[in-house]
């Protein structure tokens, strides 16, 4: 079995950001592209930032049992952990970087153990969550709002990952989290 890392975050919080950082660093990592049932946003392209399925297809993959974990994060939209994509990723001989959120997060690691080191990205505040949402231009103010509401319930469970990592200074979250995952892979 190869080793995971494990990145959850509230949206907006600079988990994205960060591991992206992480994966420029040379360090043997691979993206798992995430699948979901929402629409692609911006210019974002299928099997690259996720694997964009129907809300049928990716039902009809769970009953397949094809997902490592998934989650109804809103209702009738999904979100899930391909296996195929973890075998992809270790047959490459590279550590597989997980960006999912909170309970997939939590999920993930229960599976892997000490094979994973499970990151919690938290925003200096709600506030400043707020901000960053808003800046972002890509979302409506209620979903906005609806955002908020599911960042505060899963700033909640920032304890029961291995580390916390405070993004208020981006280039010091960058620097810990490289240090973390360094010293992981050791």
């Amino acid at each position: 079995m190869g080793k995971v890392i494990i990145f959850s975050a509230p949206s907006g919080a600079g988990k994205s950001t960060i591991v992206n950082y992480l994966l420029e660093k040379g360090l043997g990592l691979e993206f798992s592209i995430s699948a979901t049932c929402r629409a692609p946003r911006g210019k974002e392209i299928h099997g690259k930032e996720y694997y964009f399925f129907t809300a049928d297809e990716f039902r009809k993959r769970i009953e397949n049992k094809e997902f490592l974990e998934w989650e109804e994060v809103y209702p009738g939209c999904y979100y899930g952990t391909l296996l195929s994509e973890i075998d992809r990723i270790w047959a490459k001989g590279h550590t597989v970087l997980f960006d999912v959120d909170v309970v997939g997060g939590l999920n993930i690691k229960k599976k892997f153990g000490d094979n994973a080191l499970s990151i919690f990205i938290q925003p200096p505040s709600v506030e400043v969550l707020r901000q960053r949402l808003t800046g972002r231009g890509t979302d409506a103010p209620e979903k906005i709002e609806q955002r908020l509401a599911k960042a505060e319930y899963e700033m909640t469970f920032a304890d029961k990952f291995d580390t916390i990592i405070v993004n208020d200074k981006l280039e010091e979250a960058f620097r810990e989290a490289e240090k973390k995952v360094r010293d992981f892979l050791k």
